[in-house]
């Protein structure tokens, strides 16, 4: 152990924690809360412990509501770091008869796609690719229009019937939409679990228990007329994008096979969730579950306000998470197919784009009997496929899920930040810094220049580490890497 981080441990202890270490894995308690569980962080020794996440996990194990349920485990996958709503980014939390709300950026999540294109093919018509593209990520050309039914089946149902409406009556370029082929991918069941049950492509095909009256009125207008939704295909701020990339090495090739993924195959990967729908709903939660703590109880210190299931408010909740979770599974979507339509436009009818993946890692699942909340992580079930991407100049990583259940069957959604926005937007921007940065050779399409030094590849954590630690501990395991050719931000 290094002296600075003696120096942190000695005053997380002033500040009421105790934290110990083995390994790889801290173990940390609020000392004034001794019947909460500890909660573990995977950490591996290269990067730093963060004192302010350290706290924020701490008080995630503790939270409880006062008519009963609590925290049964909580852990922090190794991408692990403070978040901005009180709950630390990477957190893992397994409840009984509470619910922890989401936050606003509900659903968030990946979403990987390769292609039938060969590198050497692809950049011989890249320009045309990337300038056709920005139009419709960032120049406001993708013309994405539906339907009141299709956006009232999306919000209920989420891909299924959003895909089923949307073919009756497409808008604008979804006319040009391979309707059959979302559908598809989205309830197909070829892949194969450790115990050879079949699931499909998209988690929970992408569909949960929502409900139009969840939704913000004005993308489910009473008079039934079309919608154009301002945030629908768009990849948001932040540490969202969509990067197009090529498989560079696969470590797994039985696995991949099944996949669909080879080496050199051109990929591209959708880095984004429920946009302005998940921040109305979050942002209504938020305050709902604040109005409804009982009378005359002590706030929380942490902040954090959960939702008992003896309360009416513990369906209404589901329902409403549900609702914008459906959202961020069409956004994503509609991301992958305004790429897939660009591609078909550029390179030729014939070239196929299939879906290999769609995860959530922002989100609250039913599992074993109890509630999963997930801040930063993803699911990682046995033989599940794992997608974590590293920076706009890292490699970024498929793996498959090992169902660990010392860490809930979870595994980190990315790298996690080094270095805040505020920092990194103190830099000077002049090429002098690029290398700095390390932004030299990255390529990122973007029309807001503070973005590229916001989200270059030195704000972020070496994603090589956190991939070994979590392979050590047996939560994963590679299949293929892939490195970046050029990424969108907004």
């Amino acid at each position: 152990m290094q002296p600075d981080e003696r120096r942190l441990l000695r005053a997380l202890a002033r500040e009421g924690l105790t934290v110990t270490h083995s390994g790889s894995v801290y173990t940390v308690r609020l000392t004034t809360d001794p019947s909460a569980p500890a909660a573990e962080i995977l950490l591996p020794s290269e990067l730093p412990l963060e004192a302010k996440a350290v706290k924020q996990l701490a008080q995630l194990a503790s939270a409880h509501h006062p008519d009963g349920g609590g925290v049964c485990r909580v852990c922090a996958t190794p991408d692990f770091h403070p978040g901005d709503a009180g709950v630390a980014i990477g957190s893992v939390v397994e409840s009984e008869n509470i619910l922890i709300p989401a936050g606003t950026d509900i659903n968030c999540g990946m979403r990987l796609h390769v292609t039938d294109l060969s590198l050497d093919s692809f950049l011989a018509k890249k320009a045309a690719f990337v300038e056709k593209l920005k139009g419709d990520y960032l120049l406001g050309t993708r013309d994405v229009g539906m339907s009141a039914s299709a956006m009232a089946a999306m919000f209920t149902h989420g891909i299924p019937a959003w895909a089923h409406e949307a073919k009756r009556e497409p808008l604008g370029r979804m006319s040009l939409v391979d309707w059959d082929q979302v559908f598809r991918e989205a309830m197909s069941d070829d892949l194969v679990d450790g115990l050879g049950r079949p699931f499909p492509r998209v988690y929970g095909q992408g569909s949960l228990h929502g409900s139009c009256g969840w939704a913000p009125p004005d993308l489910v207008p009473e008079d039934g007329s079309p919608v154009r939704d301002d945030g629908l295909a768009t990849v948001g701020r932040g540490n969202h994008f969509v990067e197009v990339q090529v498989v560079d090495e696969v470590v797994d090739k039985s696995r991949a096979y099944q996949w669909g993924v080879r080496k050199g195959q051109v990929a591209f990967m959708v880095h984004s969730g429920s946009r302005n729908v998940g921040r109305y709903i979050g942002g209504l939660w938020a305050t709902k579950a604040r109005e409804a703590w009982p009378k005359g109880v002590k706030y929380p210190e942490s902040g954090i306000f959960t939702i008992s299931s003896r309360s009416d408010l513990f369906d209404q909740y589901l329902a409403a998470e549900a609702t914008a979770s459906n959202y961020g599974f069409v956004n994503r979507a509609l991301l992958a197919e305004l790429l897939r339509l660009r591609l078909r436009e550029v390179y030729g009818p014939s070239v196929e784009a299939p879906l290999v993946y769609d995860l959530p890692h922002n989100i609250t699942l039913p599992e074993n009997g109890k509630w999963v909340f997930r801040k930063g992580a993803c699911p990682a079930h046995e033989g599940q496929p794992v997608i974590i991407p590293g920076s706009m100049g890292t490699s970024s990583f498929l793996c498959v899920g090992l169902g660990n259940d010392r860490w809930i069957s979870s595994a980190s959604h990315g790298a996690g930040r080094a270095q805040s926005r505020g920092a990194m937007g103190r830099f000077v921007r002049d090429e002098a810094h690029a290398k700095a940065l390390g932004l030299e050779g990255v390529e990122c399409i973007t029309l807001r220049e503070e973005r590229r030094i916001e989200e270059a590849p030195n704000a972020y954590k070496d994603i090589r580490p956190i991939i070994d630690a979590q392979v050590k501990q047996g939560t994963i395991q590679t299949v293929a890497r892939m490195r970046p050719l050029l990424t969108f931000k907004a």
